[in-house]
């Protein structure tokens, strides 16, 4: 399958893309990770991406799209992929769009994962992050430490990042809703959105997201025949 996946800071998609990209067997493509692939490589793309960010400025669109074009040449992304993150505004849709239609390909589905504001808020100003390493995550809600502001794994001090903070959430789930959420009205005109709850456990967010995208799946193939 390929598809795309959509949703607000806070949904849950890096952790959803992962599961389903093993279900699906699929390979899971974040913006994140190319542009950290093709800055560590030292590529012409990952060059033009370094210079925009060190002086601070948003890197442009087409050296993003170009990153995600290479990423798609490759061979494991030739029979399925998810895409995490890109396109992330209308212009990049579009340019994927044209991407696949130049290699005889489309999109099987957009999965939309929906949360409530006040839980993206929750769900984010409220994590932990251990200074020792920032892999050990805890909240004061959901995963609360033993002993208050001290890791569970190392000892080490939790402290709240400089943008988990309301404020700052807030602002972030703005610029999805002015730059990203468009691209879910662009998608609907084309049919391919499906939409699921990300609220409750993990677990019972893949077990829809794999329900839709399988229903999605059979309605295509009943299209087909």
């Amino acid at each position: 399958m390929r598809i795309v996946l959509v949703g607000p800071p806070g949904a849950g998609k890096g952790t959803q893309a992962a599961f389903l990209a093993k279900n699906l067997s699929i390979p899971h493509i974040s913006t994140g990770d190319l542009f950290r692939a093709n800055i560590t490589s030292g590529t012409d793309l990952g060059k033009q991406a370094k210079a925009y960010m060190d002086a601070g400025n948003l890197v442009p669109d087409e050296v993003t799209i170009g990153m995600a074009e290479d990423r798609l040449d490759q061979a494991d992304a030739a029979e399925g992929f998810l895409l995490d993150g890109f396109p992330r505004n209308e212009f990049q849709a579009r340019a994927l769009d044209a991407y696949l239609t130049s290699h005889g390909i489309a999109l099987d589905g957009v999965l939309d994962l929906e949360v409530p504001e006040d839980e993206v808020v929750k769900r984010i100003a409220g994590r932990r992050i251990c200074r020792n390493n920032s892999a050990h995550v805890f909240h004061i809600d959901y995963k609360q430490p033993k002993t208050e502001g001290v890791c569970d794994e190392c000892g080490g001090e939790l402290y709240q990042r400089v943008d988990d903070t309301e404020a700052t959430v807030r602002n972030r789930i703005e610029v999805y809703h002015r730059e990203t959420e468009p691209i879910i009205d662009y998608y609907k005109r084309q049919d391919l959105v499906v939409t699921i709850s990300a609220l409750g456990p993990v677990a019972d967010v893949t077990r829809r997201a794999m329900e839709a995208l399988e229903d999605r799946r059979d309605e295509d193939g009943e299209g087909a025949a």
